[in-house]
């Protein structure tokens, strides 16, 4: 095709504005990992020329001129197993996501207005099978981008094979230790660090309550025998007895306990002042019961994930009233209010307040990190979600090495004034704007 002299020069004069912009903010261009290319919007269609970039007075006729393309997400998780309760709001978040962008549109690059495809895997909750669904995606489905499976133990697993393919990994329900982080360096966590929840959070909140003598100093710690539990536990344990508290239970139990009375009852012979139990979705779900039937109500009783969840609130009601967890959320935050009062009316349920809305987050740091690099370039979206900050419902969002940092620690299901039960942020106090209740109240029947 024949070029004009007068076209020739104005994209050259454009081409040479990028550059020196760019060269002005000190960007560099991203070096493409090597992937598969998106998958265009209709099958058989025939992949559309890239066109050129429009200049800043380009016309609205211009932009609805890109062509229609298709960007895949790939998310293996626990649909089934022991997993499947706690994993139920991700996959609401992811989907809800989804839908809110391609509602709004889609996402817009350099090359096309990309539709949204969710592509839902079952992991059964078990490693091996998420490392093979994962490898399904990347090779037969050809995913452009994933959403990192539901757990600590699962996202470990599947942590090289994404490195391996150029793939980030940006998860929520999962630790990243800083091993993984020199080994993964595009493997992040929004929930923060395990030493993090253990010396800030649950050490922190005890001495606060023992300063005020509100409780003793003996301490009992179940925990579940899986890789959340284990990565918890390594860190509070030095951390209370360097506080001065006494370590009085300290043993796990396996991830498919199905009675938790016998563990209670040697727990409530040691006499602590405080119960704190690293415990996995299912499991959290038998303290409650066993603690009644045997009568024991510790001044504090802290429980792990799941605590955060509508069925803990709906199984148990009033009972939950002084229980801890991590997590939690400040009321007077309306953009996260809003959120949540959005996913309700979407799934009639309510979202967890802990991981609940840095899973949508998560799609909204995607989106971000696209738009700003203009393409499907694996590599540096990546540096961008490590690198950027971003806004999202939960506020804004930036990276400390490998994990964000910046949730509620500790958080306790206090009632409000106008009766309801709701999961306030306590640890850090600085942020808090409430006192954390102890001794625990009694349990209601």
């Amino acid at each position: 095709m024949r070029v004009s002299r007068r076209r020739f020069l104005v994209a050259a004069a454009t081409l040479s504005a990028s550059a020196l912009l760019a060269s002005c903010r000190g960007e560099t261009s991203p070096t493409p990992a090597p992937q598969p290319t998106p998958t265009p919007a209709t099958a058989g269609q025939a992949p559309a020329a890239t066109p050129t970039p429009p200049s800043p007075a380009a016309t609205p006729t211009v932009v609805e001129t890109l062509p229609k393309k298709k960007l895949r997400f790939g998310y293996a998780v626990a649909l089934s197993g022991p997993l499947a309760a706690g994993a139920v709001g991700p996959v609401n978040s992811a989907k809800m996501w989804v839908d809110d962008v391609n509602a709004a549109g889609g996402i817009r690059l350099q090359d096309g207005v990309y539709e949204v495809e969710l592509l839902l895997a079952d992991d059964q909750s078990n490693p091996e099978e998420c490392i093979r669904q994962v490898q399904r995606l990347i090779t037969q489905e050809k995913v452009d981008f994933f959403f990192a499976p539901y757990g600590t133990g699962l996202n470990h697993a599947v942590a090289p094979l994404l490195h391996q393919n150029g793939y980030p990994q940006p998860a929520v329900a999962t630790w990243v230790t800083e091993e993984d982080a020199r080994r993964f360096p595009y493997y992040v966590s929004y929930l923060g660090r395990p030493e993090q929840y253990a010396e800030e959070g649950i050490v922190g909140l005890l001495k606060y309550l023992a300063d005020q003598g509100k409780i003793g100093r003996r301490v009992a710690i179940p925990y579940v025998d899986a890789e959340f539990g284990l990565l918890f536990v390594t860190p509070l344990r030095p951390a209370l007895q360097a506080a001065g508290f006494e370590i009085v239970y300290d043993q796990g139990y396996p991830m498919e306990i199905g009675d938790m009375q016998p563990v209670m009852s040697d727990i409530m012979q040691r006499d602590p002042d405080a119960v704190i139990a690293l415990s996995y979705p299912a499991d959290t779900m038998l303290f409650i019961p066993a603690m009644k039937v045997l009568g024991f109500n510790p001044k504090v009783f802290y429980a792990g994930v799941g605590t955060q969840f509508s069925f803990f609130k709906n199984a148990y009601g009033d009972d939950i009233e002084g229980i801890f967890s991590m997590g939690g959320i400040d009321p007077s935050n309306q953009k996260l209010l809003t959120h949540m009062r959005r996913y309700q009316e979407r799934f009639n349920d309510e979202i967890d307040r802990w991981g609940g809305p840095l899973y949508y987050a998560v799609g909204e740091i995607y989106q971000q990190a696209l738009e700003r690099v203009g393409k499907v370039d694996r590599r540096a979206v990546a540096e961008e979600i490590k690198n950027g900050t971003f806004d999202t419902v939960v506020g804004p969002i930036t990276l400390t090495g490998n994990a964000f940092l910046g949730n509620w620690l500790v958080g306790q299901w206090q009632r409000l004034p106008d009766g309801t039960l709701e999961f306030l942020g306590i640890m850090p106090r600085e942020r808090s704007r409430v006192e954390p209740i102890a001794p625990k109240p009694q349990w209601k029947s």
